[in-house]
């Protein structure tokens, strides 16, 4: 019997979190407001932890908080306090790194559920091993692994210590995403949470006795992005994902916004589904998946390590953007006894324009703006301010969290 994989989806906040429950997540992993590595995502204060709690419980999905800095002695003692205060949320599990704070989490949640992140370089099985004898309950591959040894790992493991692999989003350069070149370049400390993200700068070559003439390394006038490596994306092989026994499907992006949540979410949700139902299904739908996976923005795509360390072929060396087929336009929200539904915008949009509700069920459905009215009712031709809490008719019934799209035209 296979096992069905749990698919973890990350929330860079509560709205997100809502959308990734929603669109397909059997979990979700967030950050709070420290100790994890993604300063600059919006974070949840202990408040929003809750409600988000609240709120993935209420849909059977689990909630993971990160505390995976690596850390530094001034460190310890605000992460004791921290997880004091997680005592009162009610999270699944917390995906930590650092031996310290994991003896720490021991010692203040003993029943807490861990996870030990790909920040600590999980490269083979006597390191899953370790961790499990600590009291771990699930460990992160490292990105650099191949699905050989993924499956040279689940032989020589326990069945219940669960694997956790990322299947799809950036690739961090370095070891594992510890990124030495945030901190030489800028001071910002990547295992510290605040990346810089220098894979994706671009570079000249300096040779030392020659200062300031800039070898031509690069393919265009441009410069060249020699760390910028495409999106990971392993839709076509779920398959392969199941037979090495992964046990959770990681998705990176705790800075992504709702849209590519859902998008994400709803694509792998829908292609694990069909395979578990019949794999004849899961390859028929194939097209499918891949329209979907491309609606969202990403730097095109590759398969990591999976099937052997990548080639040139695996990095994008003439521009740092990334491909964008869709503007995401809110999240529906309650309905009026106008009929009129409420939406927080978040791009202009226009009456008599035509945009897509996106669905969790897998549908997107084109639809006429009829009417756009504000908070004070009056009827306005545009929706130009962001972040303005708007009343919407769009001719066409529409459910609590449906995200409102635009296809943009192609250049």
């Amino acid at each position: 019997m296979r096992k069905v994989p749990e698919l973890l989806v990350p929330a860079s906040s509560l709205e997100v979190l809502k959308i990734a429950v929603m669109f397909g997540a059997d979990a979700v992993y967030i950050g709070g407001e420290a100790f994890g590595l993604r300063a600059k995502a919006k974070n949840f204060s202990l408040e929003e932890m809750r409600e988000g709690v609240r709120f993935a419980h209420a849909h059977d999905v689990k909630v993971y908080v990160t505390a995976n800095i690596l850390a530094h002695n001034g460190d310890l003692a605000g992460v004791r306090e921290y997880f004091e205060e997680l005592k009162t949320v009610g999270v699944d599990a917390l995906i930590i790194s650092d031996p310290g704070i994991f003896m720490i989490a021991r010692e203040v949640l003993p029943d807490m559920e861990l996870h030990v992140s790909t920040q600590a370089n999980n490269t083979n099985y006597g390191t899953y091993q370790f961790w499990q004898q600590q009291g771990a309950k699930r460990v992160v591959s490292a990105r650099e692994l191949s699905m050989e040894e993924i499956k040279e790992i689940r032989a020589n493991i326990p069945d219940e210590l669960e694997i956790e692999t990322f299947i799809h989003g950036a690739m961090c350069i370095s070891y594992s995403g510890r990124c030495l070149l945030s901190n030489y370049f800028t001071g910002r400390d990547a295992n510290q949470g605040a990346c810089t993200h220098p894979c994706r700068w671009k570079y000249a070559v300096v040779e030392e006795s020659r200062p300031g003439e800039y070898l031509p390394v690069y393919e265009n006038e441009r410069g060249t992005y020699i760390f910028n490596s495409k999106d990971l994306c392993m839709i076509e092989y779920i398959p392969e994902l199941i037979d090495a026994g992964i046990d959770s499907f990681k998705i990176e992006g705790r800075m992504k916004t709702a849209l590519y949540v859902a998008t994400v979410a709803r694509t792998y949700r829908k292609a694990i589904d069909d395979y578990m139902e019949s794999p004849e299904l899961y390859r028929k739908n194939m097209a499918w998946y891949l329209d979907q996976i491309s609606n969202c923005t990403y730097r095109q795509f590759t398969t990591g390590f999976f099937f052997g360390k990548p080639s040139e072929e695996a990095q994008i060396y003439d521009s740092n953007t990334y491909i964008k087929e869709y503007t995401y336009l809110g999240i529906v929200g309650s309905v009026n006894e106008n009929g009129l539904y409420e939406i927080e915008q978040r791009n202009k949009f226009s009456v008599g324009e035509m945009i897509e509700v996106m669905k969790p069920n897998g549908e997107n459905i084109e639809v006429e703006v009829k009417r756009i009215v504000n908070e004070d009712g009056e009827d306005q031709m545009s929706a130009p301010h962001p972040k303005q809490k708007l009343w919407i008719d769009l001719g066409y019934p529409l459910d609590i969290y449906d995200i409102l799209r635009r296809k943009d035209e192609e250049e």
